[in-house]
């Protein structure tokens, strides 16, 4: 399964949006290269007041641009970048890989994917009714968030626009992604 990438965002601050950028430097073991989640442990505020020697296991947060056209036709006019995550995807079933896939990203980036990204009230914020849209239920009644994943760099390298992505299962059995 292959891809490519839409665009790229990174903030030194924090701030709910992030600002699309030419490129962003994936650092190994931290994240993007200036962005205010990057560290060897979590960054996120809410998770820094539960327990700040964490792990951080959402360095890189990526959502597939096919979710921003299904709330475009729901009327929700949603941006790259507009929701938090590093780099947008086309063309790869974000949603349904496996804990622990690999995705090589340009000439040598690699992120390891750790979970999906629970969605929050801030989406609301942002544009009210849309965390509905974020989350749900499936014919089952079971939780599927769809606000994009989480992952770790495995090796660093410059990720930009245009840029093809790679993805390499782990070993079975596969694990379903859960909230991280």
């Amino acid at each position: 399964m292959s891809g490519h990438v839409t665009a790229v965002s990174s903030n030194g601050e924090y701030s709910f949006a992030k600002p699309n950028r030419d490129s962003v430097t994936l650092l190994a073991g931290l994240g993007v290269e200036g962005d205010v989640h990057a560290g060897v442990t979590v960054r996120h505020r809410s998770r820094v007041a539960q327990d700040p020697t964490q792990p951080n296991l959402r360095q890189v947060h990526l959502i597939h641009e096919e979710l921003l056209a299904e709330v475009r036709e729901a009327g929700f006019e949603v941006a790259p970048g507009a929701l938090g995550e590093n780099i947008t995807t086309r063309g790869i079933d974000l949603l349904g890989l496996p804990t622990g896939t690999l995705l090589h990203i340009g000439d040598r980036a690699v992120v390891e994917v750790t979970g999906l990204r629970n969605p929050c009230v801030q989406i609301d914020r942002f544009r009210a009714g849309l965390l509905k849209r974020m989350v749900g239920r499936d014919a089952a009644g079971v939780v599927v968030r769809k606000a994009g994943i989480m992952s770790v760099v495995r090796e660093g390298g410059v990720v930009r626009p245009g840029d093809l992505i790679r993805t390499e299962l782990p070993a079975q059995p596969h694990r379903p992604l859960r909230k991280v």
